[in-house]
């Protein structure tokens, strides 16, 4: 991908250059990034609207207990995809959002084409099961999800008594179910990645989960009309349209996601390299038409609403919000001074930042900069896939060479004190039970010898120091010979000469992680808002708040309804 920048006249600076990844990819950063037009929730709807897609076919078998299944059909120019979902009766007692859960309110799978009675028969045997059961291929994922309890109370028996349920209520959830788990990737016999990828509508990451839940939420919003209308009767309300689009779903994600980054270092980098091109495409714009900055402003306006509705009860999350409304308060006093036709103002912009505002509104301020450009950016959808597999290691790089490019990409890394119990504190395992990785305290817990490796800054450390004893011509693929066991360090360091953004630049396994900041920074590429950490190690998040549903994405705002109406 190349970068776009060219000399520019008159400009404090002669380019506009991709930020660092010494920048970048700080865990303080990488734990502050917003969705932008780039976020994979966004592509898809703005795909669904582009190419026509519509629901071509519907069934709702549910029954007074709620209790049945349904399926939802949509259709694009290439392919049809059914999302199958199982109701469940579920007593209140075995509602949990741990992963370690036997039974959900509802299930899900969905499925390549349009199932029959057998597939049904099929799925129904299985899918209620999840993890005790198994999908087959013609499958591309297995859901869960668990009542919001208290706003699906308060839904079902307003509209049962011919009345609009309260939409602060709505508001402050803002969901009626949660997934606890969107599994894919060939999981639990699912199909293979590799095997969809060459269809246009998966070649951006992570499609078949996002098309899953937008159908998920259509159910939810159908099922909560059901149970009303079996407790109303002909007298129940039907639920606004407006309020539907109000209601998302949530999820609860724990520390299952987190290794992903660190396992992914290849689409990881192009992840991040497609978001710092998109700044760095903004920022070379000489000037900003009016039209363009009345965007900006009003999706400013959006956010700062937004972010007036975002509560969390865990105290690192709490200041950040209140230092994130501060700073947006801040951003809107300086907009009023600036005249819309200075010359490189997106650059200027983005410098007053750095210098005045704090990361989180440094990197909210980056998404909102990217909104009015769709034809400068959104081709770059195109370039956050990877290959699958691992990146061959060059055997016939000199230990030197391979020396040298640690020393040039982890300098921070090399300072670390890696003996002290403060630097090393932590070791990620998997747990025997549920085959999910967990972060145990190394000194006191029996888990070293279980370790994952998941720690690639002090691993590389390693791969240095031995490295030290072995002559300066001497190949990688001698030294890997008698030590093996620095394959996966080897094959890190080549890799991020040509991945800047491939690794982590912070210690994932000292005492001061707090690891729900690369949750959050894999939750932003998928579109999330309100992140509401529970722990350091598991947080909530909404999906698709006040997006179209099916029925009306030809009609309706495809892309920037993320950001909450003024009205």
């Amino acid at each position: 991908m190349a970068n776009r920048n060219e000399p520019r006249p008159d400009h404090p600076c002669d380019v506009v250059q991709r930020r660092p990844a010494d920048v970048v990819m700080r865990l303080e950063r990488l734990g502050s990034l917003h969705q932008s037009r780039l976020s994979f929730m966004r592509i898809l709807t703005r795909r669904l609207q582009n190419d026509n897609w519509t629901i071509t076919h519907k069934t709702f078998c549910i029954d007074e207990t709620g209790v049945g299944y349904a399926t939802y059909s949509i259709a694009g120019p290439h392919n049809t995809y059914t999302l199958v979902a199982f109701a469940h009766d579920l007593p209140p007692e075995q509602r949990s959002d741990r992963v370690i859960a036997t039974a959900w309110d509802a299930t899900f799978t969905l499925y390549d084409g349009i199932p029959s009675e057998a597939d049904i028969s099929r799925l129904a045997a299985n899918v209620p099961f999840q993890e005790a059961g198994r999908i087959s291929s013609t499958e591309l994922t297995l859901a869960r999800a668990n009542r919001s309890v208290r706003l699906w109370e308060h839904v079902v028996t307003a509209l049962a008594m011919g009345k609009q349920p309260d939409k602060q209520q709505i508001e402050s959830v803002g969901y009626l179910m949660r997934t606890t788990a969107v599994y894919g990737s060939g999981k639990f016999g699912a199909t293979d990645r590799q095997a969809v990828a060459d269809r246009p509508e998966f070649s951006v990451p992570f499609q078949a989960e996002m098309l899953t839940v937008y159908l998920i939420r259509t159910f939810v919003r159908d099922l909560v009309q059901h149970m009303a209308t079996v407790q109303g009767g002909p007298t129940t309300a039907q639920l606004e349209p407006d309020l539907a689009r109000r209601l998302g779903i949530g999820n609860s994600t724990g520390l299952g996601m987190a290794p992903f980054l660190v396992n992914h270092p290849q689409l990881f980098n192009n992840w991040i390299t497609v978001r710092e091109e998109a700044l760095v495409r903004v920022r070379s714009l000489e000037s900003v038409s009016l039209p363009d900055w009345e965007v900006f402003k009003d999706l400013l306006a959006r956010t700062r609403l937004s972010v007036d509705t975002w509560h969390s009860a865990h105290p690192l999350q709490t200041e950040k919000i209140q230092q994130l409304t501060v700073d947006l308060a801040s951003l809107d006093t300086h907009l009023r001074q600036v005249e819309p036709h200075t010359q490189w103002l997106w650059d200027r912009l983005y410098e007053w930042s750095v210098s005045v505002l704090g990361v989180e509104a440094q990197e909210c301020l980056v998404s909102l900069m990217m909104e009015p450009y769709a034809d400068l950016i959104d081709d770059l959808d195109g370039c956050m896939s990877a290959p699958d597999g691992t990146l061959p290691i060059n055997g016939s790089m000199p230990v030197n060479q391979l020396r040298q490019l640690i020393e040039e990409h982890y300098p921070w890394a090399l300072k670390l004190d890696w003996d002290t119990r403060e630097q090393c504190a932590r070791a990620w395992y998997v747990s025997e039970e549920k085959l999910e990785p967990r972060l145990g305290e190394r000194f006191e817990e029996p888990i070293e010898a279980f370790e994952q490796p998941l720690a690639p800054a002090r691993d590389v450390c390693r791969l240095h120091a031995a490295l030290v004893s072995f002559d300066a011509e001497t190949v990688c693929a001698e030294f890997l010979l008698r030590h093996p066991e620095h394959r996966h360090a080897v094959r890190r360091a080549q890799l991020i000469n040509q991945a800047p953004y491939a690794e982590i630049r912070d210690n994932t396994i000292s005492a001061s992680l707090v690891p729900f900041d690369m949750l959050r920074c894999k939750l932003a590429f998928f579109g999330a808002t309100h992140f509401d950490p529970r722990s350091d190690r598991w947080l909530r998040i909404c999906l698709y708040a006040n997006a179209p549903y099916p029925d009306e994405i030809s009609s309706r705002d495809a892309d920037t309804w993320i950001y909450p109406p003024l009205h």
